[in-house]
């Protein structure tokens, strides 16, 4: 069963990068690096005697985590603006404002739920 036709032009086309210019590799690595050090310089979950404190640590990593995941929604949310901005695509634009909206929402979670309760 085939799922898929293969062409016979296909298999002769190379595949070509995307340009990309230098400012946007740096930007795009410190980017990265940023999201990283987020991801992997949350605390950790260690055990205690007190099972509070476990799971107050385990909490703490897993909104860490949730801040990260937020963190790169707000990224991608900015670029998404950007480019709705220079191709003047309305449709993108809401796209990109309603993505950095969640990811601000998600990145502050913790201290919004925070501020509900109490």
């Amino acid at each position: 069963m085939k799922f898929f036709k293969k062409n016979e032009n296909s298999q002769n086309k190379a595949t070509q990068k995307l340009p990309m210019g230098r400012k946007a590799k740096k930007a795009f690595a410190v980017y990265a690096a940023l999201v990283c050090c987020i991801v992997f310089g949350t605390t950790t979950a260690f055990a205690a005697n007190d099972p509070i404190a476990v799971v107050n640590n385990l909490s703490n990593f897993i909104f860490g985590l949730i801040k990260a995941v937020g963190m790169i929604m707000l990224g991608f949310g900015i670029v998404q603006v950007g480019l709705s901005l220079k191709s003047h695509d309305p449709s993108q634009r809401a796209n990109g404002f309603l993505t950095l909206a969640g990811g601000v929402v998600i990145t502050f979670a913790k201290e919004i739920l925070t501020l509900i309760t109490g």
